[in-house]
């Protein structure tokens, strides 16, 4: 009974978590931070392809490690690693150390990835409460978002101040978040043991895994079409930074758009359990991406991007939430964060190619042509999605007609 107990108080320690964890004062204004280094729009693309890289090989092995020696070790090592890398972002001057530093970060994802979301699913399940996790997952992105605004908001006018102050506040904050990550109860199941004379047991864990998604190979859908769609989302958040200081706004102002999208996905994030009953699963995965497009396209073309670009990140709010549920309840618990980092390996995998390249166009042209390009490319991969999605509708409508 105590067990169980302290498995629901998972769910509250996590919102606490994600809260310190997200309350990142440099994460709206890293790239102007570098940009004002002396780094480039083309290697400022090479240090997010660095991340990716290191991301997309690490991804699976600590995946892992999650689910072999626990979710609260890799998550507590991914704090830690999180910290090395702030204080190394802080102290460079190069752009080798940055490189370094982004190695840390990347590892510091790849430890929380797959873990977190595992450790929360698996405390629900082990309780009989998983089918509340679409409600859970949603307030834990609102909690996220939270973050976001004050990250944005206190980051942004900090950097109109002195940069090394957002950084410090964010090295005082990451070392409350270590603390913290040590009270989580590691769920019972879905724990590999990892026995002495089992050299093998990191071979196993990842055929086991494969072996998950080719038997259920919706779920191999469902990670592909999100990922892209994040891919999308991520190169608009990130290089909007640098559009918007060349277009005349300051940090502060940056940081007051970047909180606003936040705090509207903050509120959009609860009732997605609500939005996904109307709309159901067809409706998200056609809608999402239409929408996201075309958001895309405002961004590029209209004097207006910042609304844009907030309807832009309330569509990724809503497809994290619900398509994550959808994936965790068709994966087995011994091989959940495995699985969910197999994810995040296929996002890094759209950001090696996809971020460079916008860099490298925004570079040699201008971001606006950079964020066309985008358009072009996302307008593309929109009609295939809703030619392939609609074409299985009208399958199962025959199929269904056929056997009245």
């Amino acid at each position: 009974m105590e067990h169980n107990v302290q498995l629901r108080k998972n769910i509250n320690k996590n919102y606490v978590f994600v809260l310190l964890q997200n309350i990142d004062l440099t994460r709206g204004i890293w790239m102007i931070y570098l940009a004002s280094k002396g780094m480039s729009l083309t290697q400022l693309g090479l240090l997010e392809t660095i991340f990716h890289i290191t991301s997309f090989t690490m991804e699976v092995p600590t995946g892992a490690v999650a689910d072999i020696f626990g979710r609260k070790i890799s998550r507590i090592l991914g704090r830690i690693f999180s910290l090395v890398s702030v204080i190394l972002l802080l102290a460079a001057n190069s752009f080798l150390w940055f490189a370094i530093s982004f190695v840390f970060t990347a590892l510091s994802y790849n430890l929380e990835s797959g873990a977190g979301d595992a450790l929360v699913y698996d405390s629900l399940k082990e309780i009989g409460e998983e089918h509340s996790y679409m409600k859970i997952s949603g307030r834990k992105e609102f909690f996220y978002q939270i973050a976001s605004v004050i990250s944005f908001f206190v980051g942004g006018y900090l950097a109109t101040k002195s940069y090394n102050i957002a950084f410090v506040l964010t090295i005082v904050i990451a070392s409350i978040n270590i603390m913290q990550s040590f009270t989580f109860k590691e769920p019972s199941i879905g724990r590999i043991e990892a026995k002495g004379d089992n050299k093998n047991i990191f071979v196993k864990q990842l055929k086991a895994s494969i072996k998950v998604i080719i038997d259920k190979p919706k779920i191999g859908f469902l990670i592909i079409f999100t990922e892209i769609v994040m891919a999308f989302c991520t190169c608009i958040f990130f290089y909007l930074q640098n559009y918007l200081k060349g277009d005349g706004y300051s940090e502060a102002v940056i940081g007051i758009i970047y909180a606003v999208s936040s705090l509207g996905s903050a509120l959009v994030a609860t009732q997605v359990h609500r939005i996904e009953k109307k709309i159901k699963e067809q409706g998200l995965l056609l809608l999402i991406p239409l929408v996201a497009v075309a958001c895309i396209w405002g961004v590029a073309l209209s004097s207006f991007h910042y609304i844009f670009f907030i309807v832009l990140m309330l569509m990724e709010g809503i497809l994290y939430v619900s398509i994550s549920d959808y994936i965790n309840k068709m994966i087995p618990s011994e091989n959940r964060a495995t699985i969910l980092s197999f994810s995040s390996m296929v996002f890094s995998f759209f950001m090696i190619t996809l971020f460079p390249f916008i860099g490298m166009i925004g570079d040699r042209y201008s971001l606006s042509v950079a964020f066309k390009a985008l358009g072009s490319l996302g307008s593309v991969l929109v009609i295939i999605n809703s030619y392939t999605l609609l074409v299985k509708v009208n399958k199962k409508s025959a199929e269904s007609t056929e056997k009245l």
